[in-house]
């Protein structure tokens, strides 16, 4: 059973050989670059530079040594840069700092900075929908976005016989309307001006869903996996109340959705951070497949709960291990009890693939990056 084979089956909801292992395949489940040099030589991998894959979080690629070494079942298509459009870090005395293709500016203190925080909103304050129309938007069908990306598919499925996932240009449609306006903003307008943050939102979904229909008519026939984000709740509840979720979020969300679903037989991947089990059935009945990160230390997010009443409908993609206490702040052996008991939780009838709870970051101990994979290696093997 190759590695393709054995994520097919977890995303049908079957149990193959062992569950499948992802590292680096997506934005929100990949390792910081300088957690990832020390795994390297953990692992006794020669000494790389790491290349930069996500720029905001400083996330490395995975190189191919590292995931042969780690076995490491998925990859990602990620889409190139614009012909038009050229990203330039400028030195702003404390910090480095950017503005991207929608106009938002992104900083990192110099010293002991780990990722880019955002500093500039360009829509905060009173806007209109003249203001809105004039907003300067990328071109996710740059023809640049796409150059080399069916032949990486092609590889990737026929050569190294791995699942795909195809990844995102851009943040959610809530989170990138939150990042236009500023959080203050954006909170006031879903309480008393949804016509204006109706209009931006569906600027944003429109600008997503040119991306996704180019992208799948490139590379659809290779995709098993389409990866989206919107993080709308926090450690023990949503950020906004359900009903306004799901009259100004959710349409949105199901319109972009179904446009995926109707142009790929891929299953939708959707990461949304946080105590999120409120909206969980909304989300399966509005086309989700996979559901990431699986916060299990968030309010309502228990491992063996979320399987019994949602395992049949959702693939859970993360819920591995801890990564707000135990895997960088618990010894070896809290960590290897950790990936047992989640694995016992979540493995059950296939519908799981392995990965830490979101990013590893910096801080994390080397030593629990091994007693994760080795737990998961000794624990995640089906007994046929």
């Amino acid at each position: 059973m190759n590695s393709r084979e054995r994520v097919r089956l977890a995303l049908n909801h079957k149990e193959p050989d062992r569950v499948p292992f992802d590292l680096g395949a997506t934005y929100v489940t990949g390792i910081h670059r300088n957690a990832y040099k020390r795994w390297r030589e953990a692992l006794r991998l020669p000494k790389v530079e790491p290349r930069i894959f996500e720029m905001l979080q400083q996330l490395s690629w995975v190189d191919d040594d590292m995931v042969k070494a780690l076995e490491v079942d998925v990859r990602p298509v990620t889409p190139g840069g614009s012909l038009t459009f050229g990203l330039e870090i400028k030195d702003m005395g404390h910090s480095t700092y950017f503005y991207d293709e929608w106009g938002i500016g992104w900083r990192m203190p110099k010293d002991g900075g780990m990722y880019y925080d955002i500093f500039d909103h360009p829509l905060a304050g009173n806007i209109t929908q003249e203001t809105i129309d004039n907003l300067r938007v990328p071109d996710l069908q740059d023809p640049g976005r796409f150059v080399g990306m069916r032949e990486t598919a092609r590889r990737v499925a026929e050569e190294e016989g791995r699942a795909i996932v195809l990844t995102q240009l851009t943040a959610g449609i809530s989170e990138i309307a939150a990042w236009l306006r500023g959080y203050e903003d954006f909170y006031v307008d879903l309480s008393i001006n949804h016509q204006i943050i109706g209009i931006l939102m569906d600027k944003v979904k429109e600008v997503k869903a040119a991306y996704w229909e180019r992208a799948l008519k490139e590379v659809g026939n290779y995709v098993d996996v389409m990866m989206l984000g919107d993080d709308f709740a926090g450690q023990d509840r949503l950020l906004m109340s359900p009903r306004m979720w799901r009259k100004l979020i959710k349409p949105r969300l199901k319109e972009l959705f179904d446009l995926l679903h109707s142009k790929s037989q891929a299953k939708l991947f959707l990461h949304s951070c946080g105590a999120i089990r409120e909206v969980i059935p909304d989300l399966i009945d509005i086309g989700v497949d996979i559901l990431n990160p699986v916060q299990v230390s968030a309010a309502g997010m228990d491992s063996a709960d979320l399987k019994r009443e949602f395992g049949k409908d959702l693939v859970f993609w993360g819920g591995g291990v801890d990564t707000q206490r135990v895997l960088p702040y618990g010894t070896p052996e809290e960590v290897r009890a950790e990936v047992r008991y989640r694995l016992e939780d979540l493995m059950p009838g296939g519908g799981f693939v392995f990965n830490p709870v979101h990013n590893i970051q910096s801080d994390v101990p080397t030593e629990n990056l091994m007693a994760m994979w080795e737990a998961f290696r000794e624990y995640s093997v089906y007994s046929h």
